[in-house]
């Protein structure tokens, strides 16, 4: 395991748990922005995420060997072209390779073409093209936001006149069959030709227990699934992860960096339900508590073209469970500045980790206490709560325990993240 300079680029909780694995590696880490949960290990540096530009400039003042870009809207901007083109290492797709990501549309089209098994769908850009694929495939009704929507521009539901309204609201929409069975994230770390699958997570995307209300950007995850079948991962490698890299190639745009699936498990098999160009969060961080092998070293091997330099990512025993806090409002809306206490005891726990999502720091100082500062919510999905344990339920416990700890006013989090039966189908009132 080298030491490196690394790079990453972004301000969540995916970028906070990216960073906190690398600097547990002995890594100097540097994060542009950040927040204030990676400041206590890492040095911040101020960026606009979506100039190529300033972060190639960036990257090149500190002398780092390696950028990691988390956010997708960046990624689909080309910013990692103009890291490359700086002839900096970057652990990212290219503009035209993220596609997959920012044009739902496109991803289907490659998925198609290379025989990847997902929904049937159809594309619709009018009421009358939508009304029409809607009838096609019945309800349950999916309506999917052709472009970026933060995970949140997708609809599945009953009601024709939500699903049309979605439509109208969406330039340019992609209508699919529902596919019935649970939700798998799978992370496949890529080098254009190669890929390794990292140890697949459940995701909870609906913001009330029972998976119930509104899709969020997911409230919370656990690995490992011992529900699913033992080889999904060597599945999914071969069915889906290795056919798309061979399409992308072919068409000038080889595929550099994490291919997000999102998998539906039916009684047919896997299907894809989509494609992510980046690490899902929060379901990639139970998944970073459990990687026992050097994160550093494959995602520069990915970055490099070189991933048969390095061996396939190991993980230890036990799992990890993931619990978001989400502010007032979320996802409709987001309340912000409200006062969090608690994180820091939180963080102190034996194998719990506070990852910061949403928070600020605010000059709370008065002439009785001058450099008083408090943490507070900056809207959305505020801290997560990452535990490990002996197994899913002892981690789910630890990780509650220590969410219980931690308060602001309006704070939202399911009671359900990793419960029995596991394995459920979000969303199943849909069923």
């Amino acid at each position: 395991m080298t030491s490196r300079k690394i790079l990453v680029v972004g301000t969540g909780g995916r970028e906070h748990a990216l960073a906190l694995k690398l600097s547990q590696e002995g890594n100097e880490v540097y994060a542009a922005p950040g927040n204030p949960g990676i400041a206590a290990f890492a040095t911040l540096r101020d960026v606009d995420i979506m100039s190529g530009p300033a972060i190639a400039a960036l990257a090149g003042e500190l002398g780092v060997d390696l950028v990691v870009v988390g956010p997708e809207a960046p990624l689909v901007a080309g910013v990692a072209d103009a890291v490359r083109e700086a002839g900096i290492a970057v652990f990212g797709p290219s503009e035209a390779a993220a596609q997959l990501e920012g044009s739902k549309a496109f991803s289907k089209d490659v998925m198609s073409v290379a025989g990847v098994p997902t929904a049937g769908s159809r594309v619709a850009t009018t009421p009358e093209e939508a009304a029409a694929a809607l009838d096609e495939f019945g309800a349950p009704y999916v309506v999917k936001d052709d472009a970026l929507a933060a995970g949140k521009g997708v609809v599945v539901t009953r009601d024709r006149e939500e699903a049309l309204a979605h439509a109208a609201a969406c330039a340019r929409v992609v209508i699919e069959e529902f596919l019935d069975g649970p939700e798998v994230s799978l992370f496949a770390i890529c080098d254009g030709t190669r890929a390794y699958a990292l140890q697949p997570a459940q995701d909870f995307k609906r913001i009330f227990d029972g998976g119930k209300g509104g899709n969020t950007g997911g409230m919370g995850a656990y690995s490992p699934l011992p529900w699913a079948q033992p080889d999904l991962a060597d599945v999914v490698l071969t069915t889906v992860v290795q056919p798309t890299l061979v399409e992308m190639e072919k068409r000038g745009a080889p595929f550099v960096g994490c291919l997000y699936v999102g998998l539906s498990l039916t009684a047919k098999g896997p299907k894809v339900i989509e494609f992510n160009c980046r690490f899902g969060d929060p379901d990639i961080q139970p998944v970073l508590a459990l990687l026992e092998s050097s994160l550093g070293d494959l995602l520069l091997a990915a970055a490099t073209g070189a991933l048969d330099t390095v061996d396939a990512p190991t993980f230890s025993d036990g799992a990890s469970v993931t619990v978001v806090l989400a502010s007032a409002g979320y996802p409709e809306s987001s309340s912000k500045g409200d006062v969090i206490t608690g994180a820091g005891n939180a963080n102190s726990i034996n194998d719990v980790d506070v990852i910061h999502a949403g928070t600020a720091i605010v000059d709370a100082s008065t002439p009785e206490e001058p450099d008083h500062r408090h943490l507070v919510t900056a809207g959305g999905r505020v801290l997560a709560v990452r535990a490990k344990g002996y197994d899913i339920d002892d981690a789910r416990s630890r990780a509650y325990a220590a969410a219980d700890l931690i308060t602001f006013d309006g704070l939202q989090r399911r009671s359900d993240i990793a419960a029995e039966p596991l394995g459920v189908v979000e969303g199943a009132s849909l069923l």
